[in-house]
């Protein structure tokens, strides 16, 4: 298994990597689910790879992790490219929910400097139960010069809170979740490192 960064991989990962980012936010876009292929290929072409890390085997992206420091998020979402793969009423339909949660949605507080936020986490099925998610988030924590690292999980994702745990993190605060949104709060969580790479 090796770790990377996207932007350094010898072939296009950009579809490999957009199932993934649709894999992780499928219970905010599930009603979507006929345009699902549709999606990922809107998302792809909306991908920021400089903020992607990729765990590889075989030619293959098993896991994905990106990470950025008070940057815009790692999709520039874009309405003409959704109405572009999904048609005119689709397209407008689904970008403003996908972009409500991958855009507009943000910390409820301030990030300090040297601080990485750790944004989408997600593994292929085929690779899931092998940890390659959770090595691969450490491998870029230990690469990246962060002092802390902070991240966003929902209040029902108990296996995720369990993992970060187990990785370092602390829960710091939690805000309440929409109505409707399935779940009842964001659990924002936050690991101190020990050593900082310069």
């Amino acid at each position: 298994m090796e770790y990377l960064k996207a932007t350094n991989l010898t072939f296009d990962p950009r579809m490999q990597i957009s199932a993934l980012v649709v894999d992780a936010y499928y219970d905010l876009i599930e009603h979507f689910k006929k345009d699902i292929m549709k999606i990922t290929k809107a998302l792809a072409a909306s991908l920021l790879l400089e903020y992607f890390y990729v765990a590889v085997e075989n030619g293959e992206v098993a896991a994905i992790v990106a990470c950025k420091e008070n940057k815009p998020p790692p999709v520039k979402l874009d309405k003409k490219v959704f109405v572009k793969y999904l048609g005119l009423i689709m397209g407008n339909i689904a970008y403003p929910v996908i972009n409500k949660h991958m855009m507009e949605h943000r910390y409820p507080f301030e990030l300090p400097a040297r601080t990485g936020s750790i944004e989408i986490v997600a593994t292929a099925a085929k690779y899931r139960g092998r940890g390659i998610a959770q090595d691969l988030a450490e491998h870029v924590m230990n690469a990246l010069p962060y002092e802390d690292y902070v991240l966003e999980v929902v209040d029902t994702n108990a296996s995720a809170i369990r993992l970060y745990q187990k990785m370092g993190f602390r829960e710091i605060m939690r805000t309440d979740a929409p109505k409707r949104a399935g779940f009842n709060h964001f659990v924002y969580m936050k690991k101190e490192t020990l050593c900082i790479n310069e």
